[in-house]
């Protein structure tokens, strides 16, 4: 049986207090009511990077440019009917101030109180090493 290979990308943009922006999954969908870094689904043909500046641009109404997308980490977890590579980058630039476009919320949130925020459990083992970055 193959498995359906999943490629999201998703950014941890960090404050210049040092915290991280997290967004509330909405109602209705998939995993409706977690939280989760922004991002989102590769395109055909689209680079990371690229996926990236159209995801925060349509998710969150900022304008971020590709020298300030820094790869981090990531993230490779078998749901029961896909299997999800996502890779975490990290971004302190942007134009714009975060809207929640797409989400029920977005937050600003200390590193060390991500683990208060239900996630889901691709996205668990990015935070401690979020944590240990800042």
């Amino acid at each position: 049986m193959q498995v359906k290979l999943l490629l999201v990308v998703a950014c941890a943009l960090i404050d210049p207090d040092g915290r991280v922006l997290i967004a509330q999954r909405p109602e209705g969908k998939a995993m409706g009511g977690l939280w989760e870094f922004p991002g989102g689904k590769m395109e055909p043909g689209e680079r990371p990077e690229e996926t990236l500046i159209r995801e925060l641009s349509e998710e969150l109404g900022i304008d971020v440019k590709e020298p300030c997308l820094a790869p981090f980490s990531f993230a490779s977890h078998a749901y029961p009917d896909f299997h999800l590579l996502m890779p975490l980058y990290v971004c302190r630039r942007w134009e714009g101030l975060p809207q929640a476009k797409e989400h029920m919320a977005l937050k600003w949130v200390w590193p060390k109180d991500l683990k208060d925020y239900p996630m889901p459990p691709a996205d668990l083992p990015l935070v401690p090493m979020l944590r240990d970055l800042l």
